[in-house]
């Protein structure tokens, strides 16, 4: 199979990839979304995560969002694995033309991809609710910036936020613009680490209208989609291997 998407990859020209979080998980940052994620988080918050995530928590709950944010969602050690590094390369090669990316922890970019759609936002990135002030990662994270664990800019006093979507927010109509476009112009589509579970996230691989699909998934998908290669094994050795990254 390997041999089979080396065959695809050497033949495409406008190759997109389209991942979620098991593209991270490669680099030890565990899927909130999983079994383990969904128990820890109700034993520990007595709150689901998708509800600890939501717009509404955060503004009636925002310290307890902030400690469940800081202590499941931010992993500063987290480096590249052999999947980023490999679409990297491929971008560089001229081969790929985007990343879209459900995940928000900024390693596509770490690893070196410039071209990276990121749906769901970036915890690397941060802003005043009130002036608007741009903060990086660390500011968040340095307690002498917080009041009771909550992020204040050192302006005005207003929140800091993460900008990542939460739930119950819409993704930033530049975003999918230029997803969907890179999408629909793409000859192959390699989706990688999802289970396509996500809306409206997943639904933007309808766009696709090339040649190829290809899924690399550790477990089978329910393919809302045709699907030329199916390959169920970890991606970033998959990806890995087949680059020579």
């Amino acid at each position: 199979m390997n041999e089979q998407l080396k065959q695809i990859i050497e033949d495409s020209k406008r190759i997109v990839f389209f991942g979620g979080a098991g593209v991270s998980t490669e680099s030890n940052i565990p899927d909130f979304r999983s079994e383990t994620g969904l128990y820890n988080a109700q034993r520990d918050y007595g709150h689901s995560p998708e509800e600890m995530l939501s717009h509404s928590f955060f503004m009636q709950k925002t310290q307890i969002f902030f400690d469940y944010y800081k202590n499941n969602l931010i992993y500063r050690e987290a480096m590249p694995n052999r999947a980023h590094l490999a679409l990297a390369k491929l971008e560089e090669e001229g081969k790929l033309i985007g990343v879209v990316t459900q995940n928000i922890d900024g390693l596509h970019q770490k690893a070196g991809s410039k071209n990276v759609f990121e749906l769901h936002g970036s915890v690397m990135r941060n802003f005043c609710m009130k002036c608007g002030k741009a903060f990086d990662l660390d500011y968040v994270l340095d307690e002498s910036h917080c009041t009771v664990g909550v992020p204040k800019c050192d302006c005005c006093g207003g929140i800091v936020k993460p900008d990542v979507v939460l739930y119950e927010e819409p993704l930033d109509s530049d975003v999918i613009e230029g997803a969907v476009d890179a999408i629909s112009r793409a000859d192959t589509l390699i989706i990688g680490g999802t289970s396509l579970a996500v809306y409206p996230a997943a639904s933007f691989i309808h766009y696709f209208r090339g040649d190829k699909v290809v899924l690399i998934n550790k477990s089978k998908t329910i393919n809302p989609v045709r699907v030329d290669l199916e390959i169920n094994e970890p991606i970033g050795q998959v990806l890995g291997d087949v680059t020579g990254v």
